[in-house]
């Protein structure tokens, strides 16, 4: 017993088995992420995310945590678990194991992998498609972005545009993904960014625009980007603490927003109706509110009615989803949280969040914060990072890393990597 004590040890603690472990999961992850965004359909998904399960359950098992984060783990196991029995999917008990992997993985090592095989990915999306060799260069339909007055209530057809996916099969997808790598980019070489490289990346953001016609990751990028520079021009802006208590009110704002569209999407339709017709809306002003954010954003409200049982709507939660609520897709991100897995592991969801803007807090970390609250805001009006995908969601990375301070062995490699 001593012996296979010792081994377990040397293992856990001296060999590099843990880190390769997570390293080829997290690479299959990120792998899958990318063809996610091509063309291709990947036929064996179910089986390489069970290959990174197990993957990632070997590197958790070879990782030193204390008896009380042992029990954490097994209770949000657990809950994943119920998740599973319930719905039929495993995300939730994939997610956990993820995070816990995470322990002990230097995180500016891992960001950085990270960024390299996922824009390393994109490009050859890229090249394929202008090349002519695989995916669609450009798109060419209706996007939506008439008014409802002409295409619902009287019926015209909005006319088709063509806009740019350079193999990504929407531009909302590669507008998306060039916010994903320039702030996970941002992050990961924060200290040594000058003022130029935002300059050129606000350049390759306004180029991106006019490719895609997607207004929203165009501002969200530039929010993001200017916020990034800010706290590299007046470092002291990292150690104010009204920037982080900022940060929390625009992240709990996020969350009130989308539960209050969840609860009156119904009311936004029929409110914008009245107010085309008879020249009154017929609801009070927090609806018509409302229905002029939704205006500015596309509709994503409204769209929760789009189906015959209006999915998304707060009628359709429940403690733990259900099975119905795994395959209709919407794009409202904190609603999609609450509607696919459930209230319960909702709320843990936002307060694994929460926990994590304290670590960022504690860390006096400025451009996480920046990060931070420019993906609670993208959430509101998109969901990628809502996915069975791990390798969409840094932030579940760094829920991992930032949990609380490393173990003693971790903790000098944790050091060494960010300085």
């Amino acid at each position: 017993m001593d012996k296979i004590v010792n081994l377990y040890g040397r293992l856990r603690d001296e060999s590099p088995l843990p880190r390769l472990l997570f390293y080829i999961g997290l690479t299959i992850e990120l792998l899958m992420v990318i063809v996610d965004k091509s063309n291709y359909s990947n036929p064996i998904e179910g089986y390489l995310f069970r290959v990174t399960f197990l993957l990632f359950a070997a590197k958790l098992l070879l990782t030193h945590y204390e008896w009380k984060e042992w029990a954490l783990i097994v209770l949000l196991e657990g809950v994943g678990f119920i998740s599973y029995r319930v719905t039929g999917k495993n995300d939730i008990i994939r997610i956990v194991t993820f995070v816990a992997a995470c322990r002990g993985i230097p995180l500016r090592q891992m960001l950085k992998y990270t960024f390299y095989v996922t824009f390393a990915g994109c490009m050859a999306i890229v090249a394929l498609s202008v090349t002519g060799i695989y995916g669609d260069i450009s798109l060419t339909q209706a996007y939506g972005h008439a008014p409802a007055e002409t295409t619902i209530y009287i019926g015209e057809q909005e006319a088709a545009e063509t806009r740019y996916t350079l193999g990504m099969g929407h531009p909302n997808a590669l507008s998306c993904m060039f916010f994903m790598l320039a702030a996970l980019g941002v992050y990961v070489w924060f200290e040594r960014i000058k003022w130029y490289t935002y300059l050129f990346l606000m350049l390759l953001n306004v180029g991106v625009y006019l490719l895609t016609g997607s207004k929203t990751g165009m501002l969200i990028t530039m929010v993001f980007l200017c916020g990034a520079f800010m706290m590299t021009c007046v470092k002291r802006l990292r150690e104010m603490t009204v920037f982080y208590v900022c940060g929390l009110l625009v992240f709990l704002l996020c969350i009130a927003f989308s539960v209050d569209a969840a609860v009156c999407a119904q009311r936004v339709k029929d409110a914008q109706w009245n107010e085309f017709f008879v020249v009154n809306p017929m609801d009070n002003d927090h609806i018509v509110a409302l229905g002029k954010i939704d205006r500015f954003i596309s509709g994503r409200i409204v769209s929760l009615t789009n189906s015959e049982n209006n999915d998304g709507m707060i009628h359709t939660w429940s403690a733990f989803s259900c099975e119905n609520n795994m395959n209709y897709y919407f794009d409202m991100g904190w609603v999609k949280v609450f509607y696919r897995y459930g209230v319960i592991p909702g709320i843990l969801y936002v307060l694994a969040n929460l926990a994590l803007l304290w670590r960022i807090y504690k860390k006096r970390d400025g451009c996480a914060l920046v990060l931070f609250v420019m993906f609670a805001v993208y959430t509101v009006v998109e969901a990628h990072l809502i996915s069975v995908y791990v390798g969409r969601n840094y932030l579940l990375m760094m829920m991992g890393a930032m949990a609380r301070d490393q173990h003693p062995a971790s903790s000098e490699r944790f050091r060494g990597e960010k300085s």
